[in-house]
């Protein structure tokens, strides 16, 4: 047995930290209280191996475990003191569930003998491990301190197989300060699922046959990294591949067969077979995102549920979406099928006609763009531009754009990208936000000014809540509860010495950002803007819309 894994004595806390190393954990995202200090300490002692990094808020620390996550590909970790520390973090915990991001979530306790007995301990609150069931796909407690190495391990062995979702570790103080004897277990390796053979083959031969399939593919295959296994499928097929908005870079928008779900509209209703990598597949209103009784359906994916009604019945492939792909291309015929390039230029075509004519956001997109490199990172918010740039934004590299996903959750945005940028010392970041939503994560300037990222922070400011303002007029005819105070921007980004340029214009944004990013280090950029037009008619289907229908790709009738 190597000296690594011979059992010695430890504290609860330093078992913790020597199966984290174990598992390649370099970074932890936290906030330190009392029923945590043997587990700080213990980190403390490992300062060469791990970098606990403190916002001022422990909200930030799990969306900062999220963004990091989703755009390393590795393992985010968050810690927080139980109770109001835990409620805290909840709603980045959310959102990692939402957008199946691998997030442990390590959460103090009180002392073990009294859980559940109700005798008003700090930070005590009835059944939090309960509550932190539900936000997880797992979930643990220890008992005592040779137990911590075995459910750390096994926290690992969740987050690196089945569905990708957040997991959650709860750690009683008494436990972490106590001595017991234990090994640290060998790192849990990666175990995707690997799809059955029959499926395989069912769902080969329904492609084989196919004369014109469209691929769609959702976050649940960029977390599986399957975008080389679904290029190869796609070009081999010569398929149109449409990315959901948790899906955006797994292929380059430059390449000839990629489309956002704006094009979606124009090559679903031809395809005689749909494949759907790792998505749900249903829309904001739990429709289907295309349901034509005519076509067949093949769904892969590794929760049986995103086969089920609403959707059309089909061909279920249980499976890690880059697994399947490539187990599909090899199952498929040799021989070439005629380019599907032209076919598909005419939807990118008319996806931009229908994006260009939303303005001003489709400037402000431009100028962001144009002051990014390929595999720069965009965080985009609930914010109008942030909207629009979820089908609009050109993306190049597979992890460098990243949404809330279904949580929509406002004021995400900057926390997020705080721990991509953490976990991204190469590649800058640009975080757009909303006046809005930036209001309540802004304390987190203190973290950008005292680590220095290589963050461009947006703010959008037009005094409101837009979309609330929006969908109130539209509802009621007037708006109520929408009027925000703002502060100097200038003055606030001055008290944490940070860059600062207020704008106006596209123009001006984006000469700001090309100075921030020759600058390099963090910016904060305040936009000054007005109302602007919806979107949402491009963006989601549900919603009425007055563009133009999407052209037949294949210059015939749809199939009834």
């Amino acid at each position: 047995m190597s000296a690594n894994y011979q059992p010695v004595e430890r504290t609860g806390g330093q078992a913790l930290v020597a199966q984290l190393i174990e598992e390649g954990v370099t970074d932890i995202f936290g906030i330190p209280g009392i029923q945590l200090d043997w587990a700080v300490d213990a980190i403390r002692e490992n300062a060469d191996r791990i970098t606990y990094v403190m916002p001022r808020h422990e909200q930030a620390t799990s969306y900062m475990a999220d963004g990091y996550a989703r755009t390393t590909g590795r393992e985010g970790v968050c810690m927080i003191v139980p109770g109001p520390g835990m409620l805290n973090a909840l709603s980045g915990l959310a959102t990692a569930y939402a957008c199946s991001s691998r997030v442990l979530y390590i959460c103090g306790q009180i002392p073990s003998g009294l859980i559940g007995q109700n005798h008003g301990m700090l930070h005590e609150i009835p059944d939090q491990s309960g509550i932190l069931k539900s936000l997880t796909k797992w979930h643990g407690i220890a008992r005592r301190p040779e137990d911590i190495p075995a459910l750390v391990h096994q926290a690992f062995v969740e987050l690196r197989s089945g569905h990708p979702r957040p997991v959650a570790l709860e750690l009683p103080p008494d436990v972490l300060q106590a001595k017991g004897v234990s090994a640290v277990l060998p790192r849990a390796q990666p175990d995707p699922l690997v799809p059955p053979a029959a499926a395989i083959a069912e769902a080969a031969a329904i492609l084989a046959a196919a004369r014109f399939p469209v691929i769609q593919v959702g976050g649940g295959a960029a977390a599986a990294d399957a975008g080389e296994a679904v290029r190869a499928l796609a070009e081999c097929l010569q398929a149109p591949v449409v990315m959901t908005d948790g899906a955006r870079g797994l292929l380059d928008d430059d390449h000839p067969l990629a489309l956002t779900s704006l094009g979606g509209r124009a090559v679903f209703p031809h395809a005689d077979v749909v494949i759907a990598f790792g998505t749900r597949f249903i829309d904001g209103m739990a429709k289907p995102t295309h349901a034509d009784p005519a076509t067949r359906y093949i769904y892969v994916n590794v929760d049986v549920g995103a086969a089920g009604a609403p959707r059309v019945p089909g061909c279920f492939v249980e499976g890690d979406a880059a697994a399947a792909a490539a187990a599909l291309l090899a199952a498929l015929p040799a021989g070439e099928r005629p380019s599907a390039a032209a076919t598909v230029a005419k939807v990118k075509a008319w996806s931009a006609s229908q994006t260009d004519a939303i303005q001003p956001q489709t400037d402000y997109v431009r100028a962001i763009r144009a002051s990014m490199a390929d595999d720069d990172i965009l965080v985009s918010e609930l914010t109008q531009v942030g909207y629009f740039s979820n089908i609009a934004f050109p993306v190049h590299a597979t992890r460098s754009f990243v949404t809330p996903g279904y949580q929509g959750t406002l004021g995400y945005g900057f926390n997020t990208a705080l721990g991509a940028a953490h976990g991204n010392p190469g590649r800058r970041v640009v975080s757009l936000n909303g006046d809005g939503g930036f209001g309540w994560g802004m304390q987190e300037l203190a973290t950008l000014a005292r680590d220095g990222y290589d963050l461009s922070v947006v703010v959008f400011v037009d005094g409101h809540y837009g979309n609330v303002r929006r969908i109130q007029q539209r509802a009621f005819g007037n708006t109520f509860a929408v009027n925000l105070a703002n502060p100097d921007f200038a003055q606030l980004a001055g008290a944490f010495g940070l860059p600062f340029e207020g704008v106006d214009s596209p123009a001006g944004l984006g000469a700001a950002l090309e100075r921030a990013r020759d600058r390099k280090g963090p910016a904060l950029i305040a936009v000054s803007v007005s109302e602007m037009p919806s979107p949402w008619a491009l963006i989601h289907p549900f919603v009425p819309s007055p563009v133009a229908p999407p052209p037949n790709p294949l210059g015939e009738p749809a199939k009834a």
